[in-house]
């Protein structure tokens, strides 16, 4: 039982390891609809409640993050780190819901036809580690993945 457990801890280490070094734009193929761990699960942003405060969320209430790495506006996540952090994608017409401003919610092509969420500089993720709406699991991972504020600003504190 132990062994199980350690192995899978270095697997997840693994993954996480993989998010935190400068990864190259990779394609995410989820189309809208699918849930959050493939990708992306509504359209919609608006501000929910998390023990961060105030913090983006889709419309199921799912927290959403930036990649620190991804400070030029454009998603440096490819292949592997979306496997751990599935873009928020659909299509240019992301609706800005309660608490969040339409002026700074966008899109990012990702792939052609694919486009990335994106509010203020930064694309926005979702963290496979998150069970339900609330959960902020990613906050601070690997001192890259932070939860964002309504404000567009990363949220850099801890639950």
């Amino acid at each position: 039982m132990r062994v199980s457990i350690v192995l899978a801890g270095a697997a997840l280490l693994g993954t996480l390891a993989a998010c935190g070094s400068t990864a190259t734009s990779g394609s995410a193929s989820a189309p809208e609809g699918s849930s959050p761990a493939s990708g992306a699960s509504s359209s919609e942003v608006k501000i929910g409640q998390s023990g961060l405060g105030p913090i983006l969320t889709d419309s199921s209430g799912r927290t959403l993050y930036a990649f620190a790495d991804d400070i030029s506006g454009t998603s440096t996540c490819g292949d592997d780190c979306l496997a751990t952090w599935p873009a928020l994608t659909g299509d240019k017409d992301f609706h800005a819901g309660t608490g969040t401003d339409q002026k700074l919610l966008t899109a990012t092509e990702r792939t052609p036809g694919v486009e990335q969420a994106k509010y203020g500089k930064w694309p926005l993720y979702y963290y496979v580690g998150d069970q339900g709406p609330g959960d902020v699991d990613g906050q601070g991972v690997d001192n890259l993945w932070f939860a964002v504020g309504a404000d567009g600003k990363l949220i850099k504190k801890t639950p």
